[in-house]
């Protein structure tokens, strides 16, 4: 049983900065790809991130690149999203997930076989 888990969600105001952490189990995690999503309140869920399994290649949604950052270490089972110059528009439950095979986008939800149970991110105007 693979357990995923967020931390650090929060309000912040727009501009600031919040880094959310990824704790997953599990003695194979170096061999999933992890990424990043989030669903704000009536939409539906959308990519925000992911990186390989080695953290050698990160992949972005074009409406966080160069404003957010994903990196893993292995050894800790962990992995984060640092998301600076926070705009309203980030304001979304953002979810945790592996991909622990071989698939075939990074992008796509369904390709995620765990998932945590969400953190909140709010951000003010």
């Amino acid at each position: 049983q693979v357990q995923v888990v967020e931390y650090g969600g929060g309000l912040m105001q727009a501009g600031g900065s919040l880094r959310l952490s990824c704790a997953a189990s599990g003695d194979t995690f170096s061999t999933y790809a992890m990424g990043w999503f989030r669903q704000a309140h009536g939409k539906e869920r959308e990519f925000v991130a992911a990186i390989n399994w080695s953290g050698t290649t990160t992949y972005y949604a074009d409406s966080v690149k160069g404003r957010f950052t994903i990196s893993r270490d292995n050894a800790k089972n962990t992995v984060w999203l640092q998301m600076n110059s926070l705009k309203p528009e980030d304001t979304a439950v953002y979810y945790c997930a592996a991909r622990p095979y071989s698939g075939t986008s990074y992008y796509t939800a369904d390709e995620y076989d765990y998932w945590g149970q969400g953190t909140q991110v709010t951000v003010s105007s």
